[in-house]
């Protein structure tokens, strides 16, 4: 059985909810599962919709992710869309414009399509 983690998640407005991950599953699907609302799009860890910033806790696994840098990693950004959890987390959800500029800024690809998800 797969080590399940507590992971909150902090929305633009302050509300926090949380959600019990399990480790073998993608932050997204458990997410959706515990019935939490949050932007995606094409859930191939390709386009940021589903950006988040890691406040609390460990970088994600994000092996499944078609376009994920180090310097997403290094900057605390993950795509829970592909990432799964490898301890207990804060993540603050809508940060696809942030992960934008922090990619924009070391060249990195920027999918433009998701500008207006929120």
């Amino acid at each position: 059985m797969a080590r399940v983690y507590r992971v909150e998640f902090e929305y633009p407005d302050g509300q926090v909810r949380c959600a019990p991950i399990r480790a073998d599953e993608h932050v997204l699907d458990g997410a959706r599962r515990a019935g939490l609302v949050l932007p995606s799009a094409c859930e191939q860890g390709w386009d940021l919709a589903c950006a988040c910033r890691i406040s609390v806790g460990e970088p994600l696994d994000q092996s499944d992710s078609r376009r994920y840098f180090a310097e997403d990693r290094d900057a605390g950004f993950a795509l829970i869309c592909t990432g799964r959890p490898r301890s207990d987390l804060r993540l603050l959800t809508h940060r696809t414009e942030e992960m934008r500029r922090n990619r924009d800024a070391h060249g990195l690809p920027a999918p433009r399509g998701t500008w207006g998800l929120r």
